[in-house]
């Protein structure tokens, strides 16, 4: 296969033998999947990334856009994730029309205007980044003498509206269960890195099998670089054992025996989400880093402090850095960690519905027709038919039960259900 060579751009096989292109001087990434080297659309990219730094090039000192040319040329952007610039990228090209502004003109007002501006456009969420990408321009300008000010500094960003559904919020028990149960054997390996481990979708899809040895995990998050060391428990040992076999370098593989891409995956996911979501088997509003989030939350229940927390998802902070440099008490402190999860995992899993049912086996039983059934918290539902006997409403506020309340209707004797024993009063 000839190599094609582009002025200003770097074309490469990473180490998963994928072809990657950089533009040299921005470090911006051209998705090779949309626009194939050599296609019509790769050589329009290629043309809007340099007419970009054309411009950046010739613009006048004192502007937005020389600022935003000497600090993509800096140690401080270029040291920065690949993600990070990409995402740094997309605010700089947004604000591209208004590069030739002075530098005088940005004051905490202008700074709110571009806000309000960004968000009528893209919503809340990129508004709050372009906030927070011109105050990390500035503060880096003000250090080196360009600005006097730093004018987003102080500026709040746009509050979320009350009603707004919650952002990756944890996933209940029951829907994992149901998720890996019906999820195609391919994602299985994926879902369960995420589900056990805490990993975001681009850390666990591109983990290499060099980064599973004897029983560990050990890796680095994309997005910060922080190291993430996480002992592999009962449950995705076995996903990973049962795993279809595939010679890519990755952990995971897709149906063809290739390495994930982050977009491959979501769309698989999100096939499998909407067919899970109209059976009514699983509520809306999961999503894959959802799972990051349901692993903080089970280490929080189960009582892990903010220096254990930290280590487990690879948040840095100062406590955690100086626990990283002992790499031996990061080994030890997350298997203490990793154990107390697996049994936690384990008590919400098959062997405390196994539990449940044989102890209801043992009592005496004044109801009738006990159904399996993959809903109701993924335990036992009971259909009820009319006793004698008056009816009573018990509220539970049992820990393993997720829902605000769950009410029961129970009859004179003893039953079981959901995982709550009730006997009424004599």
């Amino acid at each position: 296969m000839t190599m094609i060579r582009v002025k200003g751009f770097k074309i490469f096989k990473d180490q998963h033998g994928k072809l990657r292109c950089y533009h040299r001087k921005t470090g911006e990434a051209i998705n090779l999947e949309k626009a194939p080297i050599g296609s019509a659309a790769f050589l329009a990219e290629c043309e809007r990334l340099t007419s970009l730094m054309s411009m950046a090039d010739t613009s006048r000192p004192g502007t937005l856009g020389n600022l935003i040319d000497k600090y993509r040329a800096s140690s401080a952007f270029l040291e920065l994730a690949d993600r990070t610039k990409s995402d740094y990228q997309k605010v700089f090209d947004y604000l591209a029309p208004i590069n030739n502004t002075p530098l005088t003109r940005f004051t905490s007002p202008f700074i709110v205007k571009l806000r309000d501006r960004a968000e009528e456009q893209h919503k809340r969420r990129f508004a709050n980044y372009v906030k927070q990408v011109l105050s990390v321009l500035f503060s880096w300008g003000k250090e080196r003498g360009f600005v006097k000010e730093n004018p987003a500094l102080g500026v709040k960003s746009i509050r979320k509206p009350k009603n707004a559904p919650i952002a990756n919020r944890p996933w209940t028990d029951n829907e994992r269960r149901i998720v890996l149960k019906h999820a195609p054997a391919q994602m299985v390996p994926a879902l369960t890195l995420m589900m056990y481990t805490g990993l975001g979708p681009q850390d666990a899809l591109t983990l290499s099998k060099q980064q599973y040895q004897n029983g560990f995990i050990s890796t680095r998050r994309a997005k910060t670089g922080a190291p993430v060391f996480w002992p592999v428990i009962a449950p995705l040992k076995a996903a990973l054992d049962e795993a279809p076999t595939h010679s890519a370098p990755t952990l995971c593989a897709n149906s063809r025996g290739q390495p994930w891409t982050v977009s491959g995956f979501r769309a698989s996911w999100r096939k499998l989400r909407i067919q899970l979501e109209d059976k009514n088997l699983i509520e809306p509003g999961l999503t894959l880093y959802g799972l990051r989030h349901t692993v903080a939350t089970i280490l929080r229940e189960i009582g892990l402090n903010d220096r254990d927390l930290a280590a487990a998802l690879g948040h840095e902070t100062e406590a955690m850095a100086r626990l990283y440099a002992k790499g031996a008490d990061l080994r030890k402190s997350m298997s203490d960690i990793a154990v107390r999860f697996e049994k936690e995992i384990t008590l919400r899993g098959e062997e405390f519905s196994k539990r449940l049912e044989q102890k209801c086996q043992t009592m005496p039983k004044k109801v009738s027709n006990f159904e399996k059934s993959e809903r109701m918290l993924g335990l036992l539902s009971i259909n009820f038919k009319e006793i004698s006997g008056a009816r009573r409403r018990i509220r539970t506020t049992d820990t393993r039960i997720f829902n605000p309340l769950l009410y029961q209707l129970s009859y004179p004797g003893t039953f079981c259900w959901g995982g709550l024993f009730s006997v009424p009063r004599r």
